[in-house]
């Protein structure tokens, strides 16, 4: 008789699996991608089709080291101050590919933490879970008051996984401070500290179920707004116990337009929901991905996770309540100084290319989402800008940032031409008519009320373009470029042939070098210098084939 084989566990789940191995897994990996980054400065390997496959290989390995380098990734996928495009890409598709644990394991975590046996505790209980990431899985169950429920139970054995890399990622972090003096400048102590307090909280169930009775109320009077009740008799810091609010996975078009659910109102109560948390409640939701976001039949959204439930100071939500109404009124300067204010711009003794690129981000990009391919039209200055890297990203603000992106991402799925404008329209509007307590309320009040006013008394396109060219004019910002493309491709030519000449040298000089030792008694070393004389004709024969096409290319483009 046949049977399926059962799948290993992965290799940091085994119960046998030492520090010792975990620390040299984790310093093995990070040694091999610093040095395959290394080995791609040196031979100018710096394409994107080779910085994608690097960013693929590092997915595959973060999702074999497990739950917490999945969550770096995750976490890294908004860090485009940090790491290149392709990395930002391919950590974004990042997903919690751990395979779940048995049923059994779950039911004794339940048994173990709530004192009791499994039906005892629960009518039915199915040993089968509804879903399972790297942290842990839910199950369904039934109340004895005959309530539906969902399990959330923790991955048997996380929190020392996570205690061993709390250590091992802290000598990993001193180490490159220490010997990696360009690393310096990314704060990577504060990154750390902050990432793994968030990941601590998020194992917390209690934590959970505090952040979820909170965002509850925020929403008490906004009935198409779901949020599953706790019930903390069957909750501790392992197992989390909750009202089964089943719906649409919210990136689903199709199941939606199937049940005639109207996609683009969807969008705007989104938007219009993540607004009121970024700007009114100053508490929202780090990681709304469409696992943790649901659509009813009737078009209403459910939140389900409550684990990454991030704040907004005071004064920072007041910074983002103006920039908020200066991106709506397209006011480049009032943006510039409020980024600059929250910490988000650092500010240059040139301002001008910064304010340029805002510019071009609100005419562009703000009434519809944003296409990186687009920024290639800023020119080869704004690119020296952001290598300058005025922008940068406190650890704090890298939460917000995460959620608009993912949000932008399902509005996307839903509708590629979404408008963020329109979707914002509705908050807007509620907010001109409020009267609600509190300096944060009044805020967006008084400045709703100055975008209704400054809308009504907006010049014509032409007065604008007139003003706009006199403000360039007047500030030194209006240049007429010439550039001589015939010119920069025979340097690019030059350079590459330059580069053959020497590896033609390094090839000659460790041949000949080989051929000397061959005659002498040192013949292992004659081996040694005919192998290095072999890796730098096959660099010479790679740049040769480059340098040929190159020149083919430039002859047809010449035609």
């Amino acid at each position: 008789m046949l049977t399926k084989a059962t799948p290993k566990p992965p290799r940091w789940q085994r119960s046998n699996y030492s520090p010792l191995t975990r620390q040299i897994d984790v310093f093995s990996a990070a040694a091999k991608l610093l040095c395959d980054l290394l080995c791609d400065k040196t031979l100018g390997q710096d394409s994107p089709s080779h910085r994608n496959s690097r960013a693929q290989w590092l997915v595959e390995k973060l999702l074999d080291l497990g739950p917490t380098f999945i969550k770096i990734g995750q976490s890294l996928s908004t860090r485009a101050d940090l790491i290149p495009l392709e990395y930002v890409q391919a950590l974004s598709q990042l997903q919690d590919r751990v395979p779940p644990f048995s049923g059994q394991d779950a039911i004794a975590v339940i048994e173990s933490e709530l004192g009791n046996s499994i039906y005892a505790l629960y009518r039915d209980f199915n040993p089968q879970p509804l879903a399972s990431a790297s942290l842990g899985q839910v199950h369904k169950a039934r109340l004895h008051t005959g309530e539906d429920v969902v399990v959330k139970v923790q991955r048997p054995g996380i929190e020392k996984l996570f205690n061993l890399d709390f250590e091992v990622l802290h000598r990993l972090v001193r180490f490159a401070n220490r010997y990696l003096p360009g690393f310096k400048k990314y704060d990577m102590e504060a990154i750390y500290q902050e990432f793994f307090e968030l990941l601590y909280q998020e194992i917390d169930y209690i934590h959970e179920g505090k952040n979820a009775d909170r965002f509850r109320e925020n929403f008490d009077k906004y009935p198409r707004i779901f949020v599953p009740k706790v019930y903390w008799k069957y909750t501790t810091r392992k197992v989390l116990t909750l009202e089964y609010l089943p719906g649409i996975k919210i990136d689903d078009r199709e199941t939606m337009e199937t049940c005639g659910i109207n996609t683009n109102e969807v969008i705007q109560l989104g938007i219009c929901c993540y607004l009121k948390q970024l700007l009114e409640d100053g508490f929202f939701q780090s990681d709304p991905h469409p696992g943790n976001m649901a659509v009813t039949q009737d078009g209403s959204i459910i939140f389900y996770d409550f684990g990454t439930m991030a704040e907004v100071k005071s004064i920072a939500k007041d910074q983002m309540i103006k920039t908020f109404f200066a991106i709506l009124r397209k006011d480049t300067d009032e943006v510039v100084n409020t980024l600059t204010y929250m910490g988000l711009i650092e500010p240059v003794s040139d301002m001008k290319p910064v304010k340029r690129l805002v510019a071009f981000i609100l005419d562009k990009f703000r009434d519809k989402p944003i296409d990186i391919k687009e920024f290639e039209k800023l020119g080869s200055e704004i690119y020296l800008m952001f290598e300058q890297q005025p922008f940068r990203l406190p650890p704090q603000m890298t939460f917000i940032l995460k959620s608009l992106t993912t949000l932008d991402g399902i509005a996307r799925a839903l509708n590629p031409e979404y408008n963020l404008l329109a979707a914002s329209q509705p908050f807007v509007k509620s907010l001109t008519v409020s009267k609600g307590q509190g300096k944060a309320i009044r805020e967006l009040a008084r400045q709703a009320g100055e975008f209704i006013k400054q809308k009504w008394q907006q010049p014509s396109g032409t007065e604008i373009i007139l003003r706009r060219l006199e403000s360039r004019i007047e500030e030194g910002e209006l240049e007429i470029r010439v550039r001589s493309l015939g010119s920069d491709r025979t340097l690019k030519r030059i350079h590459l042939a330059i580069k053959s000449l020497i590896y033609a040298c390094l090839t000659g000089f460790t041949l000949l070098a080989g051929t000397v030792l061959l005659l002498s008694p040192q013949t292992k070393w004659a081996i040694v210098a005919f192998s290095f004389s072999g890796f730098w004709f096959f660099i010479l024969l790679y740049s040769l084939i480059q340098l040929g096409i190159k020149e083919r290319l430039d002859k047809f483009i010449d035609k």
